[in-house]
């Protein structure tokens, strides 16, 4: 059965460019394969959403399908079988008009049996010059870390889409750009849309996340094992450490886009989680606490 991509989203068939973006990513952070570890249905939902936002967050695209269904990829075909021989037009004759300069004179010289080989060329030459719109590529964050290949199917003249594989560089940034060239010249450019991520944000080349911890060690001081995108360590907590305090630690953010060696920043926030279920003697530790601090006359009133 033809699949709807907007019953897919979630969204009405007029829904806007921010309403097609939001709708995705809510179910892009619920189906993501990394939330959902061995989940085959959360998978193949997860595959079906990512299709259909790159059909409906592309003008173009979205413009076929609306009027195409799902033969929108054969579109161009179905104009080409529709509009006489190739490039040309008809005029009131009924003959084929074609379009064709000076310098056409010196292909009929060389072969005369060939009328419009020239407006040939400069057809594929205008395709070469001509650029597709930016075709979207969703990657997960760890992916936009360590580089990763995508197959993407893109339309061509002929009809019948093509698949190809796109490299995605280590540290590409949300909305970067990757650039390639078709061997018969057309210039297709992908833009890249990083998936939300359960526990980084990322700023350019930094990226911050939460760290929960028990409150006496953000009172006392201590340490931590946090799990960055680079690897396991161990963070070094200061004592009278308040709530949303940030600890930088060097080097664990994302790879420079032109210099991967080089990494950005991890930025964690310190989140101290009240203590449930205290027991007895704890229970007593802490009004003898909350005592001292008033007999000290150093509690707030």
């Amino acid at each position: 059965m033809a699949r709807d991509y907007y019953q897919t989203l979630g969204i009405p068939r007029g829904a806007g460019e921010d309403e097609v973006k939001r709708a995705f990513r809510k179910l892009a952070r619920e189906y993501h394969p990394d939330l959902n570890p061995g989940d085959k249905d959360a998978e193949r939902k997860f595959k079906e959403i990512n299709e259909a936002n790159e059909v409906l967050s592309d003008a173009d695209k979205r413009a076929k399908y609306d009027r195409y269904g799902e033969n929108w990829q054969h579109a161009d075909r179905a104009h080409d079988a529709t509009s006489g021989f190739g490039g040309g037009d008809f005029g009131a004759t009924g003959y084929a008009r074609y379009d064709f300069d000076l310098s056409d004179l010196d292909d009929l010289l060389t072969d005369p049996h060939d009328l419009f080989a020239s407006s040939r060329r400069r057809a594929r030459a205008r395709h070469r010059r001509a650029r597709q719109p930016d075709i979207p590529v969703s990657v997960t964050l760890e992916e936009a870390y360590n580089g990763a290949t995508r197959q993407v199917t893109i339309p061509t003249d002929a009809g019948a889409p093509k698949r190809i594989e796109v490299t995605i560089p280590r540290g590409m940034d949300d909305g970067g750009r990757i650039h390639i060239s078709l061997p018969d010249g057309a210039d297709i450019f992908f833009i890249v849309q990083t998936l939300p991520h359960p526990r980084f944000t990322r700023a350019g080349d930094n990226l911050t996340a939460d760290l929960v911890l028990p409150f006496e060690d953000a009172i006392l001081g201590g340490e931590a094992e946090f799990r960055s995108l680079k690897g396991g360590i161990m963070v070094t907590i200061p004592p009278n450490s308040a709530a949303g305090r940030r600890i930088r630690i060097a080097g664990h953010g994302m790879p420079h886009r032109r210099a991967p060696d080089r990494h950005g920043d991890l930025y964690i926030a310190l989140k101290p989680e009240p203590p449930a279920n205290l027991s007895h003697d704890e229970r007593a530790l802490l009004e003898e606490f909350r005592r001292l601090r008033v007999n000290n006359g150093k509690r707030r009133e």
